[in-house]
């Protein structure tokens, strides 16, 4: 039976959310919606689907986008309810536009940033990216979401995840309390308390969507596949700090549990 819009995740899916670190949701957005959106990055990047020849990059970058299609697809309604499972609802900003999109081409040359990594939240206007930061609150970050614009099988690219990583990362962030630790620190000894974690591949049908806890550990990988994937990876903006007053939401329970602090 498909899931009506109001339905939302399931009580297992947001437990798995909290023990494993993300929750795919499948038609989340409709395909005609990735076509429209597809077609406008084709035009950006001044390439076409029918001209191969001209594929000669890995990896060709477009920062944002904020046409009506992008703001469609980030707030379709079965998103918003899910935002407010896993945030809390009133605890998230509806997103104006999505970026950014790592659009990857079938390459035997390496895309040279496939290593493992955090998305950092705050301090990112410094120029030195490795001193960008995040916190054991995930100030400025509320999920990390994975959007994918066609379908991505295992060979096409697919954005591989460390299942159940953001528990050993919200235990490392604790320590350096609210001013939280730099890309550089936490990349100091090469993701090593995550080196054991079952890998996941973000793959699935265009439309298909990937709501991230914030200290998931990912990495992109080269494309082996033939056509083309086209996928951005925005953050879900929250509306403020975590507010204590408040219920935990999923994303502070599985930082919490993690940490092996009261709930």
């Amino acid at each position: 039976m498909p899931r009506t819009e109001q339905a939302g995740l399931t009580p297992r899916q947001v437990q798995n959310f909290i023990n494993n670190g993300f929750v795919k949701i499948e038609n989340a957005f409709s395909i005609r919606l990735a076509k429209q959106c597809r077609d406008e990055l084709w035009a950006d990047i001044g390439l076409s689907p029918d001209q191969p020849d001209n594929w000669t990059r890995p990896v060709v970058r477009v920062g944002s986008k904020a046409s009506p299609p992008f703001i469609e697809a980030a707030n379709a309604p079965p998103l918003h309810r899910a935002y407010d499972q896993l945030v809390g609802e009133g605890r998230w900003l509806a997103p104006r536009g999505l970026g950014t999109f790592p659009i990857r081409f079938p390459s035997a040359e390496s895309p040279g940033d496939d290593g493992w990594h955090v998305d950092m939240s705050f301090g990112t206007t410094d120029p030195d990216f490795m001193e960008w930061r995040a916190n054991v609150k995930s100030s400025g970050r509320a999920l990390l979401m994975l959007f994918l614009f066609s379908d991505v099988g295992p060979d096409d690219a697919p954005t591989r995840i460390r299942k159940g990583s953001h528990a050993a990362i919200a235990r490392e962030l604790l320590p350096y309390g609210e001013a939280g630790a730099s890309l550089r620190q936490l990349a100091s000894e090469n993701w090593a308390s995550t080196k054991d974690c079952e890998v996941e591949l973000a793959t699935g049908a265009a439309g298909s969507v990937y709501l991230c806890h914030p200290f998931l550990v990912h990495a992109a990988q080269p494309h082996r596949g033939k056509r083309p994937r086209f996928m951005a990876q925005p953050p879900l903006l929250p509306r403020g700090e975590f507010d204590p007053a408040l219920p935990p939401s999923p994303v502070q329970i599985a930082i919490r549990q993690a940490c092996g602090l009261t709930l």
